[in-house]
């Protein structure tokens, strides 16, 4: 009978927590900055309203995730070892002893001037994010040299966590995004370098607290996604031969490449920290463009939503919401019933077997610049 509880209590913790095997790795900790791409429950702590179908393959229940799945933080703590990261935000049930995902769906780098609470925007700026993890950082000192470390009544992290950390970045998207219907390109990329610079500024700001080694995760090819196909003004010469628009993937690559250049700066003025540039794109590009050489079907097509071919997207029946009435009839987004065969889950976010492709590029190494050692730094478990 004991032994049985155990068994059930463990299966327990995994189901929320994820992975509790050990591993030698030299990376002790992940300290997650971003918005939906990465949040594992930020937004919903704090506005409590996210729908099923949301978290359908994995967890079969909403859990904060904006996909039908797992975000990539969560696949890479799986690898390294540790548990899901908890959101900083969520005050039940939280365990921080291996880092913390201050990651919030519509989050971005530069909040808006003109008021904190903008339509589509959430407050939790990067700034607010940094203020965060710097209290955060303050109140384990200060408590830690009161309590033992690491067991299940004290749930954090021990203080030498902050150095041996990996802090991941993936934030921007929405910077770019919000605004491009209203300004256009060319409108949007007169505030790039300022949300670049305030980036390569984060780095910086953690790296005086402790942090030395920084994976930054570059903006997706927006241009495909259902959401922005339907929304962005375009016309058909503007659409390639994979179905996605090209001025606005072209403005994409001077984003990245802005953000590149910055980070190589910022490596030379911190020349014993890890400041790495993540490629996601070129995965996610791929994806789109190929999406049957990767065992997928769909590429430019929403997995949830309602609006059918081609992109089955409608944002008055957004993936989640509840059914609204448009034009006398009751439009409601439903599910397909194979996500996996899809790259993009809801318009805007990738499905989980995206998220996979992509942090098993980061696993293989393969999308750092410059190279980062990461399985020699670690004994890396596989992710299904």
């Amino acid at each position: 009978m004991g032994s049985s509880i155990v068994v059930m209590v463990t299966v327990l913790m995994v189901a929320v927590f994820g992975c509790l095997c050990e591993s030698k790795c030299d990376i002790k900790g992940i300290f997650n900055f971003g918005d939906s791409n990465t949040d594992t429950g930020g937004y919903s702590a704090a506005f409590p309203a996210q729908r099923s179908p949301y978290g359908m393959t994995f967890f079969k229940k909403p859990v904060g995730r904006y996909t039908d799945g797992r975000v990539i933080t969560d696949l890479l703590a799986q690898a390294i070892g540790i548990p899901f990261l908890s959101p900083y935000l969520r005050s039940i049930g939280s365990d921080f002893r291996h880092g913390v995902n201050y990651a919030t769906a519509a989050s971005t780098v530069r909040l808006p001037t003109t008021s904190l609470f903008v339509t589509g925007i959430s407050p939790f700026s990067l700034d607010i994010q940094l203020n965060q993890m710097k209290e955060f950082r303050s109140t384990v000192i200060e408590l830690q040299s009161h309590s033992t470390p690491n067991n299940v009544s004290n749930p954090l992290p021990p203080v030498n966590i902050f150095g041996k950390a990996l802090y991941t970045i993936y934030i921007g998207q929405n910077d770019f995004t919000r605004d491009l219907a209203r300004l256009g390109i060319s409108g949007v990329m007169q505030f790039v370098p300022q949300v670049i610079s305030q980036i390569a500024a984060a780095i910086k700001e953690l790296y005086g607290i402790g942090g030395r080694t920084f994976w930054v995760l570059n903006l997706a090819p927006i241009g495909c996604y259902p959401a922005y196909l339907v929304e962005l003004p375009h016309n058909s010469t503007d659409v390639d031969e994979f179905g996605c628009m090209i001025s606005y993937n072209k403005a994409v690559n001077d984003y990245n490449n802005l953000l590149k250049q910055a980070l190589e700066h910022t490596r030379a003025d911190l020349p014993d920290a890890s400041v790495i540039y993540v490629d996601s794109h070129s995965v996610l590009l791929d994806l789109f463009q190929r999406p049957k050489s990767y065992g997928m079907k769909y590429g430019t097509k929403a997995c949830c939503g309602q609006g059918g071919e081609p992109y089955n997207y409608n944002l008055a029946a957004y993936c989640g919401n509840p059914a609204r009435l448009v034009k006398g009839r009751n439009l409601t987004a439903t599910a397909c019933a194979d996500p996996g065969y899809y790259v993009s889950w809801d318009g805007i976010h990738p499905t989980e077997v995206a998220n996979k492709f992509v942090t098993k590029a980061i696993l293989n190494e393969s999308i750092f610049d410059p190279p980062f050692p990461l399985r020699r730094l670690c004994d890396l478990h596989s992710i299904r």
